[in-house]
Order: structure tokens, then sequence, then C-alpha cells
């Protein structure tokens, strides 16, 4: 199993406490200028909400979405078939370099998930890449990829008009949001600050918004294959648990997918950058 020392996971923990769970995981380490000196005024913003809070890249492209037109059954097949042979466990997204993102410590048990990140592929030149994702959603009791979060970024940059999924007779499909709450937008200010070579804040402000995000569910859900949230706990997979992908003394499927087992790797990446 990886481990800590008591006083980094206590420190850790900590934070996230004192964050009010905003900040979690990116919270910690090192930052290149004072967080005060990057907070953007709210007349610069005028979306901007201090609770967290989303916009709809357009309320009629979210609208649009069908789970049952073939574009869309097409996009989720990819999705799965990505999952199952690139990213099948937890351990082949740390190998593939990917970083817990700031919900993971402020998931709650019994309905666990957390979004992964991957820096490189945010940084390249596509979008809607099922083998490429910006990042990964994991069910937390089952150590389950269960879907996928396009980034419309290009190069690092985020893009203003995604691609829609499909165009047809009933309109553009752009199941996009993003997020305009401050605890949103803080946190990924700080994960490129961290994790982003050569990132240095662009303005030196927060951002007004995150860039256009979009989930692609691979197991069923009841809302939409594009829902913001999870789908249930009873319609991410169910038993056996995957294996974790790295060694560890937990069991998948009995341990909740939780920082104390994660290989000393990946603890040391997060803490130290």
């Amino acid at each position: 199993m990886g481990t800590t020392d008591d006083s980094r996971d206590v420190s850790r923990r900590s934070v996230l406490k004192a964050s009010g769970g905003a900040f979690g995981l990116l919270g910690i380490g090192s930052t290149r200028a004072s967080d005060g000196e990057r907070l953007s005024p709210a007349r610069q913003c005028p979306d901007a909400t201090i609770q967290p809070g989303l916009v709809h890249y357009k309320t009629s492209g979210v609208e649009n979405c069908a789970d049952d037109h073939p574009a869309t059954r097409e996009l989720k097949r990819s999705v799965k078939d990505s999952l199952e042979t690139h990213y099948p466990t937890v351990g082949a997204l740390i190998d593939r370099g990917y970083i817990p993102y700031f919900d993971f410590l402020t998931s709650e048990d019994g309905d666990g998930w957390s979004h992964w990140l991957n820096p490189e592929f945010l940084s390249d030149d596509t979008i809607v890449n099922p083998d490429r994702p910006e990042s990964i959603l994991v069910d937390h009791k089952w150590w389950r990829p269960i879907g996928v979060m396009f980034i419309a970024t290009r190069e690092g940059e985020r893009v203003d008009s995604p691609p829609p999924v499909y165009s047809d007779g009933g309109g553009e499909c752009l199941p996009w949001h993003s997020h305009v709450g401050l605890p949103g937008r803080y946190a990924w200010w700080k994960y490129r600050l961290l994790y982003e070579d050569g990132f240095e804040g662009d303005t030196g402000r927060l951002p007004c918004r995150t860039p256009w995000m979009m989930h692609v569910w691979a197991y069923p859900h009841p809302e939409s294959v594009y829902a913001h949230g999870a789908p249930p706990r009873g319609n991410r997979g169910g038993p056996p648990a995957e294996r974790a992908g790295f060694a560890t003394d937990a069991v998948p499927g009995e341990d909740e997918l939780d920082w104390d087992v994660f290989p000393d790797m990946l603890l040391d990446k997060v803490a130290h950058r």
C-alpha cells in the first residue's frame, strides 16, 4: 500500500477542511504567486458566483441532444471501448499521467466519484478524442473508470466555440458546460499552475470561467449520456470491482478508493509540485 507519514496526511486533510472542500487536493503544494494577487474583481466576471455554479454553452444545444441518436451511440461506444482497452484501472490512469482533480478528497462515501485530469492531453491539438480524453471519471467503490470529460482546449488554450457532437435537422447537439463559481474557477487555475509546464496564470488573475467541458458516461444514466452528475451507484457496472492496477493492500470493492491507498510516486507527485 502507498503510505505517507502522519503529518503529511493530517496536513492534506486540514487544508481540505479549512477550505470547505472548495480547493481540495489542488490547494496542497507550492504556488508561483500569492493567491490574493490572482482574484478577479467581480465586475470583470459578471457571470461569476461565489458558490459553485455552471452555465451551458447553449441551452438549445443541450435540448437537441438525444441518447438514441447514432452519433451519441457511437461516441458512447468509443468511450466505453477506450476505457476498457486503454484505461481499465486506476493504475492505468496513473501510468498514463492522470492526476486526481480537486474533487477527489471531497467525494462522499456511498456515492463517491471523481475527475482525473491529464496535463499532456489538455495540451494536445484534439478536443473530442476518446483515446486521449482530457479527464476520466472514476467510481470510488468499484475503482472503475465510468466515463470521460472532454475539455475544449487546443494546445493548452481554451476553445471558445466547442464542436457539436452532431448537427442535423433537429439542430446542433452541444452538451458543453463551463464552471463560473469560485470553487471551480479556482481549482482550474490552481491545477494549471501546478501541473502545466510554463503556465503563469495568463493575465495573473483567476479566469472568469473554466473551459467548456462535456461528460460522456459509459454506463446507463437515467438523465442523459451527457449529464453533469454521475449515474447512480447501481448504474456503474456493479461487482466485481476492477483490479487496482498498482500494488496496494486495499481491496477494490471492499475498501473505498481513498488517498491512503495510492502509491508513493503519485503522492509525491501531487504533494511536491
